[in-house]
């Protein structure tokens, strides 16, 4: 199990938002549970320092690549990166430093798999390079992944199947639970269960983290293999509920 640090930008300011307000509806008000002082590159220093690697720089829609390419210049190799990539602007992220990139929405098109988009991104970037978002909500008793801002639901339903097939094409998951992201109110423990029944490409699951007891939780539900993220309950970005450096020593 290990933490994966993160670098959520929106405007090109380091944040922690509340991610079932990133939508059209009210005038696009985003609820912001912390906006940085501190440039993007002070905290990828952060994480070069303490030697964590394979955190997440995620754009939350446009106006981040200057962030985000001050941050991937902190800590080259280091970072993966995430939010409105693609087959045409996918090998300019790998080439500016990035350790990956992390899709969503342009490889599940129309509400599935695009098989042929899939295919040829794996081919430009690799597998060893690619990480696959599978962001979910919850719809009855199932959880689909969703694209759009998190705002569209798709037909794919998060099982043993769809983390089988998709695992031939990527390096890693990335799955966070939007219901609860950015609430600090638990993690989504039926998720959690889930992909720790399931063996294989590596997952890192972000949502609801707010104190160790959460942690502890996903690593026995994980068996010790799902890897985490928190944002909003950590101290570097205004929560009071978990010290960076503890987490940054622990895992």
């Amino acid at each position: 199990m290990r933490f994966r640090p993160c670098i959520d930008l929106h405007k090109g300011i380091v944040k922690q938002i509340v991610g079932s307000t990133l939508t059209d509806e009210n005038g696009g008000i985003l609820e912001t549970n912390f906006q940085s002082e501190k440039p993007s590159e002070w905290f990828a220093e952060l994480y070069r320092k303490d030697r964590l690697t394979g955190g997440h720089i995620i754009q939350l829609g446009s106006g981040n690549e200057k962030a985000t390419q001050a941050a991937l210049s902190a800590w080259p190799g280091g970072m993966q990166v995430g939010g409105g990539i693609n087959i045409d602007n996918a090998a300019y992220w790998l080439d500016s430093g990035a350790g990956a990139v992390i899709v969503t929405s342009w490889v599940f098109h129309d509400g599935n798999i695009d098989e042929e988009r899939l295919k040829s991104l794996v081919k430009l970037t690799g597998k060893e390079k690619l990480v696959l978002d599978l962001s979910c909500r919850r719809q009855g008793q199932s959880y689909k992944v969703v694209t759009n801002r998190w705002q569209t639901f798709t037909d794919e339903v998060i099982s043993f199947d769809l983390l089988d097939y998709l695992s031939g094409f990527c390096s890693e998951f990335l799955i966070h639970a939007v219901d609860v992201e950015g609430k600090c109110s638990g993690i989504e423990t039926a998720l959690v269960e889930l992909l720790g029944r399931w063996s294989g490409t590596p997952v890192t699951y972000a949502g609801g983290i707010r104190s160790m007891e959460d942690i502890m939780l996903i690593d026995d539900l994980g068996k010790g293999n799902i890897d985490f993220t928190v944002g909003s309950a950590l101290d570097i970005f205004g929560g009071t509920q978990l010290a960076y450096k503890d987490i940054a020593k622990s895992f």
